[in-house]
């Protein structure tokens, strides 16, 4: 969705604000301060064609009429002495019929300003001036003034060509789809030989941070620590200490190398003991064993000798 609708009415509202500000009670009057604004601008644009104007706001109360012009010539718009500026001032009073002000803002760099930046890219191919180099130059000078990222795009007829194409040169990022991305999007049209070339540049100057959330951190960290001396008793007072002191902490590191409970993980003597018990109880058991086998050996020995005596008797008697 960021990729088809306009830059900067996708985020008014959010980090963008409208280059006309008032309230029209009915709708009579709506539609004539919108035709109002529009002649505005064209005769203003129209006065000042190399004044390199970028935009022009305009505000309007019950009485007054203000508009400030944005420029990177501000000399031009002013004149000697302020004659242009008065001249200026006398028409917008006649177009709308009410006391008129002017405000005359520098543009301190061009090159960080969309619709200037898209206005020197029709200025050069209006020259004839081949639009490949055009483009680069472009973006090479506005990511050295401090960008953080910028695309521009020329449609039409390029270089002659029978048949129109699109030429797009990037570099950095171009959030689009971000809406607190702060993004300047201008367009601009170059007069050819050929026909109209259009010329469309997108600047990328970082992500809009909201003041309040700003004000918030900087008040946790001026916020002071609040310690017990003793955790235990209730009625135990509170004592402030100053955020420095958080930094030099020895005891819960010195906590952490403790070898005594090492050292009673790693004992060999209850290991070996039960093992010599073992071995001793075994050779005890095995004594009642060959004992009572050497008795059963006497007691087969005296029953063969009672057998083998009277036989020794019968052979005397023969």
């Amino acid at each position: 969705m960021g990729h088809k609708t306009h830059p900067i009415g996708f985020r008014l509202g959010v980090t963008k604000d409208w280059q006309s500000r008032w309230y029209a009670p009915t709708g009579k009057e709506y539609r004539q301060f919108v035709l109002e604004d529009l002649q505005i601008r064209n005769s203003i644009l129209g006065q000042y064609p190399d004044a390199s104007i970028s935009k022009i706001e305009i505000e309007r109360n019950s009485s007054d009429l203000i508009a400030t012009i944005y420029t990177a010539r501000p000399g031009i718009v002013i004149g000697r002495g302020g004659a242009r500026v008065e001249e200026l001032r006398k028409m917008l009073e006649e177009l709308t019929s009410k006391k008129a002000r002017l405000n005359v803002q520098e543009i301190r760099q061009p090159e960080l300003d969309a619709y200037l930046v898209a206005r020197g890219v029709a200025d050069q191919l209006e020259r004839r001036i081949a639009f490949r180099r055009a483009i680069r130059q472009a973006v090479g000078r506005t990511m050295q003034s401090g960008a953080q990222g910028v695309r521009v795009k020329v449609s039409g007829r390029l270089g002659g060509a029978d048949i129109a194409r699109t030429e797009n040169a990037r570099e950095g990022r171009v959030p689009l789809h971000t809406l607190k991305a702060d993004i300047d999007f201008g367009i601009a049209e170059a007069a050819t030989d050929f026909g109209r070339i259009g010329v469309k540049v997108w600047i990328y100057y970082g992500d809009v941070v909201n003041e309040a959330e700003i004000a918030e951190a900087e008040l946790e960290d001026m916020l002071p620590i609040e310690v017990t001396l003793s955790p235990e008793d209730p009625t135990a007072e509170v004592v402030e200490v100053e955020s420095t002191a958080e930094v030099v902490e020895v005891e819960p590191t010195a906590e952490v190398v403790e070898a005594e409970p090492t050292a009673e993980v790693v004992e060999a003597e209850p290991m070996v003991a039960p093992k010599a018990k073992t071995k001793r109880a075994t050779a005890k058991v095995k004594k009642p064993k060959t004992a009572t086998r050497a008795k059963a050996v006497k007691k087969t020995v005296k029953k063969t000798k009672v057998i083998s005596k009277p036989k020794e008797d019968d052979g005397a008697s023969t």
